[in-house]
C-alpha cells in the first residue's frame, strides 16, 4: 500500500511541475543564429520571429547580421504586432546591402527583442521566439542543396554585449552613408 501510494504522490508531483513549466514560459529576449550558404544559385535562407502577445506590445526584432569574419554586414530594427510574425529573408532582405560592399556566404546573426517604454525608452522584453532556415550543400561535389529549420537558439546575454552591437550599428548608419540597413518586411507580406 505504501509503494501505491508513494507512486500516486510521484505522479501528482510529476504532474504539477509540469503545469507549473508550462505556464512559466520562456523569457529569452536575446538569439543566435547562423547562416551558411548564401550564394548564386543556392536557395535563401529564412529568419522567423513571432511576437507571442503575452507582453501585450509591439516587439522589435533588432537584427545583427556579421560575415564570418566577425564584422558587422547589417543591422536594424523590424516591429513585430501582438500575435504577429516577421519573416526576413537573408539574401534579399538581410545581407543585400552590406556595410562592406561584399555580399557574405556566411555568418552570424544576433537578434534582441525590445519593447519602448511609455517614456520613449528602449526596453529588453521577451515574448518573441524565432525559427531559422538553414541551407546546406546535399554533397560537396553537387550541386543541390538542402533546406532545414530549427529554432533560434537563445544565448547567453550582457551589458557589455547589447551596448556593443547598439553602438556598431549606429556607427554603421553613421558611416554607411546608407549601406548596411536591412529591409524589413510588412507583416502579411512575409510568404
Amino acid at each position: 500500500m505504501k509503494k501505491v501510494m508513494f507512486a500516486v504522490a510521484a505522479i501528482a508531483l510529476a504532474f504539477s511541475a509540469n503545469a507549473m513549466a508550462q505556464n512559466v514560459g520562456d523569457n529569452s529576449f536575446y538569439f543566435v543564429t547562423y547562416y551558411s550558404n548564401n550564394v548564386s544559385g543556392a536557395p535563401d535562407a529564412t529568419l522567423r520571429f513571432i511576437n507571442d502577445g503575452s507582453p501585450g506590445v509591439n516587439l522589435y526584432a533588432n537584427i545583427y547580421v556579421f560575415d564570418d569574419s566577425q564584422e558587422l554586414v547589417a543591422c536594424g530594427a523590424c516591429t513585430i504586432t501582438p500575435d504577429g510574425i516577421l519573416s526576413e529573408d537573408v539574401k534579399t532582405e538581410l545581407t543585400n546591402n552590406p556595410l562592406t560592399g561584399r555580399i557574405p556566404s556566411r555568418g552570424v546573426i544576433k537578434v534582441i527583442s525590445s519593447a519602448f517604454t511609455t517614456e520613449g525608452a528602449a526596453e529588453l522584453i521577451y515574448g518573441m521566439h524565432g525559427w531559422a532556415t538553414h541551407i546546406e550543400r546535399a554533397t560537396p561535389t553537387s550541386g543541390a542543396y538542402a533546406t532545414t529549420e530549427a529554432p533560434i537558439a537563445d544565448a547567453n546575454f550582457s551589458d557589455g554585449e547589447f551596448d556593443l552591437l547598439r553602438n556598431l550599428c549606429e556607427y554603421a548608419g553613421l558611416l554607411g552613408s546608407g549601406q548596411g540597413t536591412i529591409t524589413c518586411t510588412q507583416e502579411d507580406h512575409d510568404f
